[in-house]
């Protein structure tokens, strides 16, 4: 029996989708209700929903031998799991942006970044070679370009409309992100047979999908 810890909402919907591509009984995550954990009705596999944070926790802890999880919150995250497979799902992408006139890139002097991403915004601008204050936000990061509170931000966009709607335009992409597939280290050395099948049931269902 595995356990999967799948991330709540648009990543949850997504990944449903492709294990049930792949032939696994996922109906009990179609009816919900107020149930906490679901068996699939196919395969020996058991599914809970969780917040991005609390995804990895468990996966890092055993309890969920495998987690579907964004690449942001991994890269703001402690590296003691195997990340195994990008699943090309629920793309978006970490950028810098600001007002209008106001690049930071080419700004000298001190430079205030609001981001909810310290570690992913304190890498990026190392490699740049430029030293940031990070304000750290766990609202809307625009507003704080807006209202003057940061010089710029790093966050995560998927169209730029927001960004847009705000008077913010992007000056610079940080990386690329997607949903990933992580496994328990200790879970991936005792039951390797059975996470292989499931991985490899996830990339046919990549493939046809003609996600990546």
């Amino acid at each position: 029996m595995l356990a999967m810890a799948l991330t709540k909402g648009r990543l949850e919907k997504l990944t449903v989708k492709l294990l049930e591509q792949s032939g696994y009984g996922i109906e009990p995550l179609k009816n919900k209700g107020r149930a906490l954990v679901f068996h699939d009705t196919q395969k020996p596999l058991d599914y809970f929903l969780v917040k991005a944070p609390d995804c990895v926790t468990y996966v890092r802890h055993g309890v969920a031998d495998i987690g579907v999880v964004g690449k942001d919150t991994l890269l703001e995250s402690e590296d003691e799991y195997f990340e195994l497979m990008d699943l090309g799902i629920g793309k978006c992408r970490f950028i810098l942006a600001s007002r209008p006139d106001h690049n930071v890139l080419t700004k000298m002097g001190h430079i205030k970044i609001a981001t909810k991403y310290p570690h992913v915004a304190t890498a990026y601008f190392k490699q740049k070679g430029l030293d940031v204050e990070i304000i750290k936000l766990e609202g809307s990061v625009e507003l704080a370009a807006v209202l003057g509170l940061c010089d710029a931000i790093v966050d995560i966009t998927e169209t730029g409309n927001t960004l847009k709607e705000n008077g913010l335009i992007i000056y610079d992409t940080v990386c690329d992100i997607s949903a990933r597939i992580i496994v328990n280290k200790a879970s991936f050395r005792l039951k390797r047979a059975e996470i292989d099948a499931l991985l490899a049931d996830l990339r046919q269902a990549v493939k046809e999908e003609g996600i990546c």
